[in-house]
């Protein structure tokens, strides 16, 4: 039998990506040994942006709070709160805020260890290393 994580989300320790982004890990291969998959939330302030890149699994991205443009596959789409996105492996693709407000983002990838390929440079770094900025 495993033994189950409950997170206190008040309680964790953001990881600050540039721009005024912050990202939470919620659920992670270095806080529940047995996970299949990597969930947190992104806060992005208005006008800010990831760059276009893809990661090595699938992705669920639901907005919480705010309003965006996704751009995935060279269409773009506005979302709103509790829209939800799946995108598949190697797909590039970002989120824009493009509200007056913070864009809150929960997101799960379909993986324990999570890469980001930037579309423009063709650099793959870890998720959430150093090198994993906006």
């Amino acid at each position: 039998m495993g033994k189950a994580t409950i997170v206190d989300y008040e309680k964790i320790d953001g990881f600050r990506r540039g721009n005024g982004v912050l990202t939470r890990l919620l659920i992670g291969s270095e806080n529940a040994e047995e996970t299949i998959f990597t969930s947190g939330t992104t806060v992005f302030p208005a006008g800010c942006s990831a760059p276009m890149h893809a990661h090595n699994c699938c992705e669920q991205v639901t907005v919480l709070e705010g309003e965006a443009e996704v751009v995935v596959d060279g269409e773009s789409r506005r979302v709103g709160r509790l829209d939800t996105s799946f995108i598949p492996a190697n797909l590039p693709h970002r989120f824009i805020n493009i509200g007056k407000g913070d864009l809150v983002i929960l997101w799960i990838y379909g993986a324990r260890e999570v890469t980001r390929t930037f579309t423009e440079t063709g650099e793959t770094v870890a998720h959430l290393s150093r090198t994993d900025q906006v």
